[in-house]
């Protein structure tokens, strides 16, 4: 009868859960109690919940009367395994008041990183289990029966039963302690009302640091023990952005704690859950000696992006999963909001030109979805969890703050938290306050961007003191696409102060530059430029005509342009290139005239540019993959010596980051007098770890340059990296050391990496750093070692054969390890 439904039917609405759990770390498993406070709306014979994995004691069911007392136990109890949904059945039609469901059940402590999962560590030499939850999209039916939808709002009275020696969190502070034997019982205040998504718990061997915000919230953060001092940075970032959130959306930090734990175990980055915040080691540890630059700034954006979901996600829910984007996207911009607040000199906005371009590569492919995606059944959530989402949401909604200005978009989110504060929200519901606020039509220029897939590439050309401006689809393809935008340009001619803004709405539009075609008839006098997209704040690129193209890169090469539009030219030039809509000769002449730059941002632009095209030649026209290669470190040349290897006392933050990826590139290209002194610093490192010749920062450079040089015949430096991999304990090394193993130009070695990947000693999320950084010439091997692997986990998990027979044909590789 329920089967197949897309969303829970309304016949109740749960108020209140309270829940009991009692894991056992040692058998994997669990048992659990539930007492569900719900209101019957309807009349109906049944309940529609959900449940998966669960094993259900049908005779614990029943249903009791708040009023009456009454108890009615249902008649059948079926659970639909394909849907995950629970069906209770019963006799009579239930009488539309509250009640209270009673359910008893078990479940399993799983090793898929999701619902109620257990995640290993290691006490003295002894592998143990910590029991953590992992609940988004949809996985808080694997744990209780519940309405797991985020619309189904309810309050959460947990207790959960561990040993006495591990420690318990959840959302709410603990309020009572039992002790009986060897266990404990720890229950938790009530907490507010919140979707089962955002409910958490974690039982393990932890240890805290904590400290205090101005405004009496206590912020822990917890990790294996021994770790704490790793903790320190993330603790500071903590303490730091509540308050500044706190003002930022009018509303204080509603709850009294709030719990950060590093879980080793972890499949995503980060969990926003409600007071217990959950992250993957590498995202929230950071260690002074041996962590880089570029992981603290992970660190800081990752914690800044979970605490804004307090806010925006937790406070106020997305009424449904279509509406992820606003949860993710808004997430994404407001964390590099805080981020520079908190840290001004990371110059975080340019930087934020990373999440634009991520969001243009996915978002250029014919295959591409809208911002907003109708999600029929829970199975379908996991796709739309992508660039698109995140980093494509939040590229246009700093386009909308930059169109109706900072203040009034600030005063428009205040008065939307206040609005929906613990309550449910759509799309429309933020446009309309934000509408409110500014006087605009928010969703005539909005909808353009969320409800349509792609984006636009504007072409610019001048006549006389006319710039005429055509949009049209851009597809890396370089196909026809046919989509329509409302777009928000922005321009300056000459320099930043002679500004233009307007709308085009239609296919084609036109600018006024009063004064600039006379400006060009003075004798010897500079042809005014013209940039469109002033600091890169929308979401669209621009191409330029041939003469206003060359007016830009004189104004580049001059220094008239800030680094957030430099990057801009650069990397829509490269775009349009791979489009086939400028010829190749276009993007390296504008390449060349970065021979100076030594912006972060800028040069990161670049040298990603360099591997794509470098990719590129390589297959097309593999004889000149070598020019390519010394065109680059030519071009890079200036930066590196700049930079040099060691760090400089006082350098900038972004200096730091820098060194590392500009080594890493000319190791990657063949810089011969850049390979030996890796290999130099890197042997005094096997030798002293405590060396300073071998900074975090440069690490990955130096074992990339190792492995440039491994072979089959000599895999000394390949042994050598595995040997740090085993003795060190930092999360971050490690992904630095999976990132380089494969780099090495021989493919029997790429294949033993692979096979490595997959081993008991790399933890299931970490094992795909290892592709990441394949050689060109592991390429071929990883594609069919992928096609073997792939077809003996099928094969596995379709019980063709045992483990043993599986694994003949390949026999590095376990299938019970992932």
């Amino acid at each position: 009868m329920f089967k197949g439904l897309p969303r829970l039917p309304k016949f109740t609405v749960p108020r209140r859960y309270d829940l009991e759990l009692r894991p056992d770390l040692n058998a994997c498993k669990f048992d659990g109690k539930l007492a569900v406070t719900l209101d019957v709306l309807q009349d109906t014979k049944y309940l529609v919940l959900n449940a998966a994995d669960l094993v259900i004691a049908n005779s614990s069911v029943c249903l009791r009367s708040t009023a009456s007392s009454k108890v009615v136990n249902p008649s059948n109890v079926s659970v639909d395994a394909e849907d995950e949904i629970l069906v209770l059945e019963f006799d009579e039609t239930l009488p539309q008041e509250e009640t209270i469901l009673d359910i008893e059940f078990q479940g399993t402590l799983n090793d898929q990183m999701k619902g109620f999962y257990r995640s290993a560590y290691v006490i003295n030499g002894e592998k143990r289990n910590m029991a953590v939850t992992q609940f988004e999209p949809a996985d808080a039916r694997r744990c209780f029966p519940c309405w797991d939808e985020p619309s189904y709002k309810a309050t959460f009275k947990i207790t959960v039963q561990a040993p006495v020696d591990r420690v318990v969190l959840s959302n709410m502070p603990a309020i009572e302690e039992k002790s009986d034997g060897h266990l404990r019982t720890v229950s938790f205040q009530e907490s507010p009302i919140m979707s089962t998504y955002l409910v958490a718990i974690v039982v393990g061997e932890l240890e805290f640091i904590e400290r205090t915000t101005t405004a009496g919230n206590k912020v822990r953060v917890y990790c294996e023990v021994g770790k704490t001092k790793q903790g320190m940075f993330a603790l500071d970032v903590a303490v730091r952005t509540l308050p500044y959130y706190a003002e930022y959306f009018g509303t204080p930090y509603p709850l009294p704690k709030l719990d950060m734990v590093a879980i080793p175990d972890f499949s995503a980055g980060a969990m926003e859950n409600y007071g217990l915040v959950t992250y993957r080691e590498t995202a929230l540890l950071y260690d002074e000696q041996h962590s880089a630059a570029a992981n603290k700034q992970r660190v800081a954006i990752v914690v800044t992006h979970e605490l804004a979901h307090q806010w925006f996600g937790n406070l106020v829910t997305m009424e449904w999963w279509t509406h992820l984007w606003l949860n993710e996207g808004f997430a994404t911009w407001v964390s590099y909001l805080a981020a520079d607040y908190l840290f001004p000199e990371w110059k975080i906005w340019t930087q934020f030109m990373d999440q634009t371009v991520d969001a243009f590569r996915l978002d250029g492919l014919v295959g591409s979805h809208p911002i907003e995606v109708e999600v029929g059944h829970a199975r379908e959530i996991d796709e739309i969890f992508d660039a698109i989402s995140y980093r494509k949401g939040a590229s246009i909604i700093r386009m909308l703050e930059s169109y109706i200005g900072a203040s009034v978009f600030q005063k428009g989110l205040n008065a939307y938290v206040k609005r929906y504060a613990w309550k449910n929200a759509r799309t429309e519901d933020l446009w309309a306050v934000l509408s409110e606020e500014s006087g605009e039509s928010v969703n005539e220029l909005m909808d353009s961007w969320t409800k349509q897939k792609g984006y636009p590439v504007v072409f610019a050309k001048l006549k006389g003191d006319k710039l005429e401006l055509e949009q049209s689809q851009y597809l890396s393809s370089g196909k026809l696409g046919h989509g329509h935008w409302v777009i928000p340009v922005t321009l300056c001619y000459g320099s930043y102060s002679a500004r233009k803004n307007a709308l085009l709405r239609e296919k084609l539009g036109s600018v006024s530059l009063p004064g600039i075609a006379d400006s060009q008839k003075d004798v010897g006098s500079q042809p005014s430029w013209i940039k469109i997209n002033v600091g890169q704040t929308s979401f669209y690129r621009v191409q330029y005509d041939d003469e206003l193209a060359k007016r830009l890169r004189s104004a580049i090469e001059a220094g008239f342009l800030d680094a957030t539009d430099r990057f801009g030219v650069l990397d829509d030039t490269y775009a349009l290139c791979s489009a086939c809509k400028q010829p190749l000769s276009a993007l390296l002449s504008l390449m060349d005239v970065y021979r100076q730059e030594l912006d972060y941002s800028v040069l990161s632009c670049l040298i990603d540019i360099a591997y794509k095209v470098s990719s590129v030649v390589s297959d097309a026209i593999p004889q000149s993959a070598a020019d390519f290669k010394s065109f680059t470190i030519n071009l890079l040349q200036f930066a590196a010596e700049k930079l040099g290897w060691d760090p400089i006392p006082g350098e900038s933050h972004l200096n730091a980051m820098l060194r590392g990826q500009i080594l890493e590139v000319l190791a990657q290209f063949g810089d011969e007098e850049t390979k030996v002194e890796a290999r130099r610093r890197f042997n005094s490192f096997l030798n002293d770890r405590s060396t300073t010749l071998l900074p975090a920062d440069i690490r990955k450079a130096a074992y990339t340059a190792v492995m440039q040089n491994v072979t089959s015949s000599d895999k000394s430096g390949y042994e050598s990296l595995l040997r740090i991999f085993r003795e060190t304990d930092l999360s971050q090394e490690k992904v630095r050391i999976l990132g380089s193993i494969a780099s090495s130009p021989d493919s029997s070695v790429v294949r033993e990496a692979l096979d490595f990947s997959l081993s008991s000693e790399v933890r299931n999320q970490d094992a795909v750093f290892v592709l990441y950084g394949i050689s060109k010439e592991g390429r071929e091997t990883a594609w069919l070692w992928l096609k073997v692997t792939c077809s003996i986990v099928f094969q596995f998990f379709c019980g063709v054969g045992t483990v043993g027979n599986l694994c003949s044909c390949h026999s590095p590789i376990k299938p019970l390890d992932k």
